[in-house]
């Protein structure tokens, strides 16, 4: 087992360009911590039966504001296929601007998965899901964290695993007891997940964004969730975005591309059956990420700069409200010429 202090190299190189840009901000004064969180690796079945996984070590990069205020709130953000990426380094600036501390977790590199690899699919969601609720845990202990202001957002896969991990069934399976998320961030989340009870959230705010074009996580299936978790009384909303595609929010690569090979399950349907086996809808069969007859292949990422900017002035304005943050100052306007102030 890794201790705090002890994380692998492999690891450390992981986070070096995130503490590189962190550290960069001329008003930084804490510098970036990496903490290592003991967690499990499960797979599908494991993971919906509450099963012990595989005793695994992740780590995640701690940022806290400069000079804070008394007990701040955070973000736990989790990744998407790509790994770490320079767009979960412009997210944690973003937080920090408004005095919320960041944890970027590292979900893969301490599996050994390359974001190349297929199989990070189906390892990755229900997996990364335990990790924020271990990331939870640990910043609970930190004396300079409120525990109960502390929300989990994701982007694609990652963006999976904070929004289901609303359900009350893996909270209670899954958290530190007594402890939950303060809201659920889903940003591009591959919503064809069908859990059972997945419609019984623990009631805290719930808040999608997703772009109409997204060719690999499409906006369908999001819009059937919302509408079945509104007729429980969730607080949920999704907003969308018309002409913006997967990864929109980041920069990388800044024109729309496709992805001739990268395997996408916009056509699955997957479903909790009996036992936590993992079915496609479908068919009735057994899912399996090789053989499933409604996997596709390519897909279309690219940055959308409008979408990207109304999405970081959504989730800031949004978090300021749930944290009970002050508002943004609106930027004084001097009186013209001959006017009266």
């Amino acid at each position: 087992m890794q201790t705090e202090g002890r994380v692998s190299s492999r690891t450390a190189c992981r986070f070096g360009l995130i503490l590189t840009v962190l550290v960069s901000g001329a008003e930084t004064q804490v510098r970036p911590e990496i903490h290592p969180i003991e967690t499990v690796t499960v797979d599908i079945q494991q993971a919906l039966l509450g099963a012990h996984g595989k005793p695994t070590t992740v780590a995640g990069v701690l940022h806290v504001p400069a000079k804070p205020d008394g007990r701040i709130p955070a973000v736990i953000l989790l990744h998407g296929g790509n790994g770490l990426t320079a767009s979960d380094e412009q997210w944690a600036r973003e937080l920090d601007s408004i005095g919320v501390a960041t944890f970027v977790l590292d979900s893969f590199t301490g599996r050994g998965i390359r974001p190349t690899k297929d199989d990070r699919e189906e390892l990755a969601t229900l997996s990364m899901l335990i990790d924020g609720y271990r990331a939870l845990g640990m910043l609970a202990k930190d004396p300079r964290i409120d525990s109960k202001r502390v929300a989990v957002m994701g982007f694609s896969m990652g963006a999976a695993a904070a929004i289901y991990s609303s359900n009350e069934r893996f909270r209670k399976m899954y958290a530190t007891a007594g402890s939950q998320f303060a809201a659920h961030i889903g940003i591009y989340t591959p919503c064809y997940w069908h859990f059972r009870d997945d419609d019984r959230v623990t009631g805290k705010p719930i808040r999608l964004f997703h772009g109409v074009a997204d060719d690999w996580s499409p906006i369908a299936p999001c819009r059937a969730y919302v509408e079945k978790l509104r007729k429980t009384g969730a607080d949920v909303t999704l907003t969308e975005y018309p002409g913006a595609h997967h990864g929109y929010d980041s920069i990388e690569p800044r024109e729309l591309k496709w992805i001739p090979d990268v395997a996408s399950l916009r056509d699955c349907e997957l479903v909790e059956g009996e036992h936590g086996v993992l079915l496609e809808g479908k068919t009735g069969k057994p899912f399996d990420l090789k053989s499933d007859p409604y996997i596709r292949r390519g897909a279309h990422v690219g940055y959308n700069e409008a979408a990207a900017t109304a999405t970081v002035r959504a989730v800031t304005a949004f978090l300021r409200t749930v944290f009970h943050l002050k508002p943004e100052k609106s930027p004084q306007v001097r009186p013209e010429p001959g006017t009266a102030d």
